[in-house]
């Protein structure tokens, strides 16, 4: 084969390869929920990424998740973090990480390091009720004094973010929706309170189907305000009509609980959701939380 006929066929077996990678990979994407990459909120797995955190991560890639939300480092520097993902191919859009008002840079750096867009609150329950009556407070549920103060804190944390690049979102739990009397729940105040360009929305569809409120009413209500949610699923209540805060969670499997995902994916992506993680609580019992993950992937991956 003379030279110019050879590098031509090489450009055009390159190009070639490329466009099969590329297909095959878009067709891998449009078989997951909204077309995107499937993720993982590496709380899931925290035991096993505590013992060995650069097997875990290998081995959530192995599985075929691409993304990760982490609620720890693992007792790792975040350099190091980042260090242990980018050598399991996996990205990080989004963090959770603890705010204190004083030092906010400090988890703005932490995130930038980590390649995250979103810096995400747990909770910020811990930044505006009396820590004498933290454990107090929870067992009753949000009210709505804690509402209005959690949407200023929010707000704060949400320009600082803004100045330093980021989008600061809000994650919830089931206490945000004890009803106050009037139908309305202390998340309904966060989320009317807050400045939409400055705080944003990540919903725990579980603990919010868990609470009673369906995550399909928040995304025909607020589209555009959450483009990060969580994927979570729950054993049967001993009680059915228990109200929030009424009984604990049993984490369950994704498809083995009594969660319906379909309806949820289709107002997700209607809503404008960008990133979703799969996350179950513990204990795990049926299986180990590795285990478990996978039986996550193959129910998300089967969903489209």
């Amino acid at each position: 084969m003379h030279e110019p006929s050879r590098r031509q066929f090489l450009i055009r077996s390159a190009a070639l390869g490329a466009a099969f990678a590329t297909a095959g990979m878009s067709r891998q994407l449009m078989a997951n929920p909204l077309g995107k990459p499937i993720g993982i909120q590496l709380w899931t797995v925290n035991d096993a990424l505590q013992r060995d955190p650069a097997a875990t991560l290998n081995k959530l890639a192995k599985i075929g998740f691409k993304e990760v939300e982490p609620a720890v480092f693992a007792g790792l520097a975040p350099q190091q973090f980042r260090r242990l993902l980018d050598d399991a191919g996996l990205r990080c859009p989004s963090t959770h990480v603890q705010f204190d008002l004083d030092h906010l840079d400090k988890a703005f750096e932490d995130a930038h390091v980590l390649g995250a867009s979103y810096v995400v609150a747990g909770s910020l329950m811990g930044l505006v009720v009396d820590a004498t009556k933290t454990k107090l407070e929870w067992q009753l549920g949000m009210s709505a004094d804690e509402a209005k103060r959690t949407a200023e804190v929010a707000n704060r944390i949400g320009e600082a973010a803004k100045r330093a690049g980021l989008q600061f979102a809000l994650h919830n739990h089931d206490r945000e929706f004890v009803d106050l009397g009037n139908g309305e729940a202390g998340y309904d105040i966060v989320l009317r309170e807050t400045d939409a360009t400055l705080v944003q929305f990540e919903i725990d569809c579980g603990w919010m189907m868990f609470a009673g409120r369906n995550p399909v009413d928040y995304f025909k209500k607020y589209p555009g305000r959450i483009p990060l949610i969580h994927v979570k699923d729950f054993q049967p209540k001993q009680n059915k009509d228990a109200k929030p805060m009424a009984e604990k969670m049993r984490g369950a499997e994704l498809g083995r609980g009594v969660v319906d995902y379909k309806p949820i994916f289709a107002a997700a992506k209607a809503a404008g959701v960008k990133h979703y993680f799969s996350e179950q609580e513990g204990p795990f019992s049926r299986m180990s939380s590795l285990e478990a993950a996978r039986v996550n992937y193959d129910y998300l991956h089967s969903l489209n």
